[in-house]
């Protein structure tokens, strides 16, 4: 059996993704594109620019915006939505800024729940939308993996695995029952070399931050956390050192963890990747507190 030519699997992949994407404009009343600023939503984003050319994205995208994400991310996704011309909603837990709630005093588990999973649960309910488009893929983690392309929420925005509809070729059940929703993950079965590698053939605009640089980390409890602002709190003898690091997602930058690399462009990071044996969440310290695994996440409404 021959392998098949990568560019002909992410022409299917790119064929699956705009059929998605134009079934749930067509299916349901009020979507949503929910936009994380990483590789994975800057590649959903671009495919919807694709889906829905030559007119515009007919929907908004939303930004759980947690006030604790990278300042470039920041950057990155104002000059994106002034470039693109975009509807963005910014969905804040206002509350939980009001309280202090940081990486810091909450716990992993319990400030994702506040900062991310309210957030964007308030968003959603908010603007009344009954459908949002993420870019989760099934390679990423065992919870997600179980996930359908149109995964169901029942009221309350709640993920219940077992109760999910047999998918089947090219044809969804998009129907709902009043308090439900739906996420599409249009993204489901792409692979994160696919991801990159469709970025570079498609030469999709990324956060800089996951290109190798010299920046300034702080090496704790086995990852090497960028001191991004002022608010990081240094503990009893830790110091701050620049190293050539990028990162292979990105967050929270308290909860992110970079990775030591020289790959400053496109082809180096792919070859990088290529070789490596490392999970893609290794980084993300939510995803290793006990008591706040993804699928606990996932069943309170997370992504």
């Amino acid at each position: 059996m021959t392998d098949v030519p990568y560019e002909a699997v992410l022409d299917a992949l790119e064929a699956e993704a705009i059929h998605i994407y134009r079934e749930t404009a067509a299916a349901f009343r009020n979507p949503v594109l929910l936009y994380s600023i990483g590789k994975d939503s800057s590649v959903l984003l671009h495919l919807a620019l694709k889906a829905f050319a030559p007119g515009p994205i007919p929907f908004p995208v939303m930004h759980i915006d947690t006030t604790w994400k990278f300042q470039e991310m920041i950057s990155f996704r104002n000059q994106r939505v002034a470039d693109l011309g975009l509807d963005l909603k910014i969905a804040i837990n206002e509350k939980g800024v009001a309280d202090g709630v940081s990486p810091f005093n909450h716990g992993t588990h319990e400030y994702t729940r506040l900062m991310k999973t309210v957030a964007l649960r308030e968003g959603i309910d908010k603007y009344g939308f009954d459908a949002a488009i993420g870019g989760a893929r099934r390679d990423e983690e065992r919870s997600r993996a179980k996930e359908r392309v149109f995964s169901l929420r029942e009221p309350g925005h709640r993920w219940e695995p077992r109760k999910q509809r047999p998918e089947f070729w090219r044809t969804a059940n998009t129907s709902l029952a009043e308090g439900q929703s739906m996420r599409v993950f249009p993204l489901s079965n792409w692979t994160e070399l696919d991801v990159w590698r469709y970025i570079r053939r498609e030469e999709i605009p990324i956060p800089g931050l996951y290109y190798s640089k010299e920046r300034p980390v702080v090496e704790r409890d086995g990852a090497l956390i960028m001191v991004d602002d002022e608010r990081f709190p240094l503990r009893e003898g830790e110091t701050i050192e620049m190293r050539s690091v990028r990162f292979r997602t990105l967050g929270c930058y308290p909860l992110t963890g970079a990775v030591e690399s020289f790959a400053d462009n496109i082809d180096d990071l792919i070859t990088e990747m290529e070789t490596s044996r490392i999970s893609e969440r290794a980084g993300r310290l939510i995803d290793g507190e006990g008591g706040g695994s993804m699928e606990a996440k996932k069943a309170e409404g997370y992504f």
